[in-house]
């Protein structure tokens, strides 16, 4: 199988991008980085086969996205439709705010952060929860019964 997160050829790119992030993003990181939010994990500039995601959940399988002025340039809806459908088909989820969203409304941003990943987590939660399944002698032996 073939590797299509972090993959050495985008190593460079996701340094760059890393070491110049918009101050939108920078206000982002700010809260997510460290398990601020409900101890869920983010990684910044995180790579799914040759896209950068802005911030990365391993955990969730959730991206979040601060679009800026170049989403807004000719053929970028396009693109970015397109690359997310393509990331998406992975299972992955995504969450779009734009640097407006960040700088005008930062309280709502975290708090759709916050809820779609409560929404998940409940959601992972409920997933793994297995029923129990009910024997007919169900009775448990306590040190000395003997079974008849």
């Amino acid at each position: 199988m073939t590797n299509i997160y972090n993959r050495l050829s985008e190593r460079e790119r996701r340094k760059h991008l890393r070491n110049n992030m918009p101050s939108a993003e920078v206000i982002v990181w700010s809260r997510l980085q460290r398990r601020q939010i409900h101890g869920c994990k983010f990684r910044r500039q995180f790579s799914v086969g040759p896209y950068v995601l802005d911030f990365y959940s391993a955990e969730l399988k959730l991206a979040i996205e601060i679009d800026g002025d170049s989403h807004f340039q000719a053929g970028a809806e396009t693109y970015d439709k397109a690359r997310q459908i393509s990331i998406e088909q992975l299972g992955v989820k995504f969450l779009r705010f734009t640097n407006i969203d960040v700088y005008k409304n930062l309280k709502g941003v975290f708090e759709s952060i916050s809820e779609t990943i409560q929404e998940m987590k409940r959601d992972k939660a409920s997933a793994q929860q297995t029923p129990c399944v009910q024997q007919q002698d169900a009775s448990p032996l306590t040190k000395g019964d003997k079974k008849q």
